[in-house]
């Protein structure tokens, strides 16, 4: 027999029995398709940010699908549309989603605030904020080189005059720029109302922090004097707001001395879209 036929007959012969082998493995080991968690993935946005507390889409999807949670409400970036299109595949009720937005908890910007040292590196908040807190008299503040402005899938946040600004209008609170922010000062407000917000995380006494910040909390307590309802508290020398007792009144903001707190809505978006 001619030796090119022989290994042309060999060849096929064995390309043959691989493929058998591998249709009867595919059968054989065959991983069970859960066509429920299938259709709960696709009703989802697909950010995988696991705000929702599991590994991303697929394992909120398996989560509904298995019984693990029956909460339709979970999928921030989705919001209510989602958690309807999830209770009618699902079977499950669905629920009211509260609007939120990332608010940066600092004003520490070019005009406010002062540089102890010149850094000269990775620019990195994390990296950064490493050598000495970062290049910022103020160590609690915004270090200012967009780790979060990275971490963001929906373009929400860029850089202004040297710290973050969120732009309520795109968030769509995935909290994945909470979770990059190496200071924590990134924090989940409500937009149902208007509530009040501490602009500033700074734990030094009042003296000390206006040596650093122009806009920085000095803990005066005018604002807990003033709020009727007790959404205001003063901890370590700064003020905060508790957003679930705040009535959005206002009062806390007028008598901010130093125009720390802010009353934010989502009607005043423009005035903290990011320029």
């Amino acid at each position: 027999m001619n030796t090119i036929l022989l290994a042309v007959i060999l060849v096929s012969a064995i390309g043959l029995i691989s493929g058998l082998g591998l249709a009867i493995a595919s059968k054989v080991m065959a991983v069970p398709v859960d066509e429920k968690a299938e259709k709960i993935r696709e009703c989802l946005p697909g950010a995988n940010c696991g705000a929702c507390g599991f590994s991303g889409c697929d394992g909120y999807a398996a989560a509904l699908s298995g019984g693990e949670t029956t909460d339709t409400t979970l999928c921030a970036p989705g919001g209510k549309e989602t958690s309807l299109k999830i209770a009618e595949v699902s079977g499950l009720e669905a629920g009211d989603v509260e609007p939120m937005t990332a608010v940066v908890l600092c004003q520490g910007n070019r005009h406010n605030s002062v540089d102890k040292l010149v850094y000269s590196g990775v620019e990195s908040c994390r990296m950064a904020a490493q050598v000495f807190g970062g290049p910022k008299a103020c160590i609690y503040g915004c270090v200012g080189f967009g780790d979060c402005v990275k971490a963001c899938p929906f373009g929400a946040i860029s850089l202004c005059d040297g710290i973050a600004r969120v732009n309520p209008a795109l968030c769509r609170a995935c909290r994945a720029c909470v979770n990059t922010c190496p200071k924590g000062i990134i924090d989940m407000l409500p937009l149902t109302k208007p509530k009040a917000a501490v602009l500033c995380a700074n734990h030094e006494k009042g003296a000390q922090t206006r040596k650093q910040c122009k806009a920085g909390c000095i803990g005066c307590m005018k604002c807990v004097k003033v709020c009727e309802v007790g959404a205001v508290s003063v901890t370590n020398f700064c003020a905060k707001v508790d957003y679930d007792k705040c009535t959005g009144c206002g009062k806390c903001t007028e008598v901010c001395p130093v125009k720390s707190i802010d009353l934010l809505d989502m009607k005043r978006f423009e005035a903290y879209r990011a320029i």
